[in-house]
């Protein structure tokens, strides 16, 4: 009896093998769907730190920055393979050399890395939409992105989106800073001051703390050659020649560019001018006479190019792209019908397009990111929550920059009291003050700005609201430039026409507005999406509250509309 209970007891064994053996054999011919890859996550990370303006390379912030993160991965028990950054670096662009090093050392690093530790968000990129693209390329090899003053768990799905929200807002708040860059500049020019780098033949100085421009050794070799061609009436190519021989090197187009360009003659030709010239407090190179004279010469040139105004009646030019070819649409009018058409001037592609139709259109996939003024409270206090966490480190520059203003102060103070007890001299008196009165200059520069950037952000949000519920009525009664604009805030990248098809495909859209038509279809209950842009949301969550929605945006960068 014991020995056919052993018997029995060895078959049920088998028998159990067996069956696993089958269902691993049945998995791997008939189950669907790839067997995950575990995620390979270490310790490992690199730090990195940037400031954005050169003015702060050796001051407070990049030792903050570096100090803080170096805290933070002691904290979190990461190993700190190596450092990047330490230095000024525009956040336009991701081409910074720094950030391509710190990628590069990444991919080929043979310890993984699994995180970039940063001390904001704004540190790693202002670019917005393009930040969250790299982002999401370091994801799909398990490379998390890290914000000291910024922590959220960027494993999981809220975590991410929270960490994308915030990049967005980066994004924003340096346009806004730009805008404001932008009216500065404009009261400038309108002042005479040329506010960019000068063109060839002057030099920038500054008297009294004061800039100055000047006409150098060049400019005296450049004045020749308007002389030459206003009164021998000889080429371009001839004036390169002679500057040449006289150890001036120039090529052609950049002369051709000299005699255009109407600094030479005292003026100011700007973009921001929007056509208006300005007198420049510049030095004169030449005369307006002599200046006129060398254009009049010049436009007695068969050669160069004709520029045609740009028309109102067709916005979408160059913004909108052939897809066969890629070629920018330009418009034309048929005079007989007078209707206007966008058109692909590649030769073979027979792309054109009613101008009427493709704005009718536009309009209405414009109306799907306009925000409804009664969802504008809600979304507005979740804009509130997001925002918060990008100002804690101005509040906490704010306080050094007082700090450090007071210390000055004090300085001055004791300076001041030594002098009149007679523990020092006039001289040094005189010497120190004047250092320490120049000390004080900056940092009281350096805390206005950062106070009224503080005061900002609340600014921030109603701009981005303000325009979210006016694009649609921005762009139809707009002219021009304001119609261009509008199409530029949503879509960056403009779009494509695909005649066959008669759609139109969108690679990339403003992330801002995208979630701000999320959060309202969310509040409205909407589960339609924006069919126009065959863009549809996954499933909204029921009772989510003022929360953003994590599965709300949809996961393709690119779209197509009817």
């Amino acid at each position: 009896m014991r020995k056919s209970n052993e018997i029995n007891k060895k078959d049920l064994e088998v028998k159990s093998t067996s069956d696993e053996l089958t269902e691993i054999h049945f998995n791997e011919l008939f189950g669907k769907g790839k067997v995950p890859a575990s995620k390979k996550l270490t310790n490992n990370c690199v730090i990195y730190t940037r400031v954005s303006s050169k003015s702060q390379e050796s001051g407070y912030s990049l030792d903050t920055q570096l100090k803080e993160n170096i805290e933070f991965s002691r904290k979190n028990n990461y190993n700190v393979l190596s450092y990047f950054g330490g230095t000024y670096e525009s956040a336009s662009t991701d081409e910074r050399k720094e950030f391509n090093r710190m990628l590069t050392f990444i991919k080929k690093s043979k310890e993984k890395v699994t995180y970039i530790i940063v001390h904001m968000v704004d540190r790693f990129s202002r670019s917005g939409a393009n930040a969250i693209y790299i982002k999401e390329q370091l994801k799909k090899n398990n490379i998390y992105i890290q914000s000291v003053r910024q922590p959220v768990d960027v494993t999981t799905s809220s975590g991410d989106f929270q960490q994308n929200i915030q990049m967005i807002f980066s994004h924003y708040d340096n346009q806004v800073r730009r805008e404001k860059c932008v009216t500065g500049i404009i009261e400038a020019l309108n002042r005479g001051e040329w506010c960019h780098g000068v063109p060839t033949g002057y030099t920038a100085i500054y008297e009294h703390g004061k800039r100055k421009i000047i006409v150098n050794e060049k400019g005296k070799l450049l004045r020749k050659a308007f002389y030459w061609k206003a009164n021998e009436g000889i080429s371009n190519e001839e004036c390169r020649a002679r500057l040449e021989k006289l150890g001036f090197k120039v090529n052609f187009q950049r002369i051709s560019e000299i005699f255009k360009n109407p600094f030479y003659c005292g003026l100011i030709a700007h973009r921001l001018l929007e056509g208006k010239m300005v007198e420049g407090n510049h030095e004169k190179l030449v005369s307006k006479e002599l200046f006129m004279k060398v254009n009049e010469v010049q436009s007695k040139n068969t050669h160069g190019y004709k520029w045609k105004e740009e028309q109102i009646k067709v916005p979408m030019k160059i913004f909108m792209r052939c897809e066969k070819c890629g070629l920018a649409l330009s418009g034309y009018i048929v005079k007989k019908k007078n209707i206007w058409y966008y058109k692909c001037k590649t030769k073979g592609c027979c792309v054109n397009k009613s101008a009427e139709k493709l704005h009718d259109t536009f309009s209405e996939i414009l109306k799907a990111f306009t925000i409804d003024s009664k969802y504008a409270p809600l979304i507005k206090e979740q804009m509130y929550k997001t925002i918060s966490g990008l100002t804690k480190e101005t509040s906490d520059n704010i306080k050094h920059l007082k700090a450090n203003l007071k210390e000055i102060e004090g300085k001055l103070s004791r300076l001041e009291e030594r002098y009149v007890l007679e523990e020092i001299t006039q001289e040094l008196y005189v010497k120190y003050g004047e250092k320490f009165k120049q000390d004080k200059y900056k940092v009281l520069v350096e805390l206005q700005k950062l106070e009224t950037d503080s005061s900002n952000h609340e600014n921030i949000i109603e701009m981005t609201l303000e325009n979210a519920q006016n694009l649609s009525n921005m762009w139809a009664s707009g002219g021009y430039e304001q119609k261009r604009k509008v199409q530029n805030w949503v879509f960056p990248v403009g779009m494509r026409y695909n005649k066959q098809n008669d759609t139109v495909r969108t690679e990339e859209y403003n992330y801002a507005f995208l979630w701000m038509a999320c959060q309202q279809q969310t509040l409205s209950k909407i589960k339609s999406g924006i069919p126009l842009l065959n863009l549809k949301y996954s499933a909204l969550v029921e009772n989510t509250g003022f929360e953003p929605v994590t599965s709300c945006l949809p996961g393709k960068r690119s779209s197509q509309m009817s």
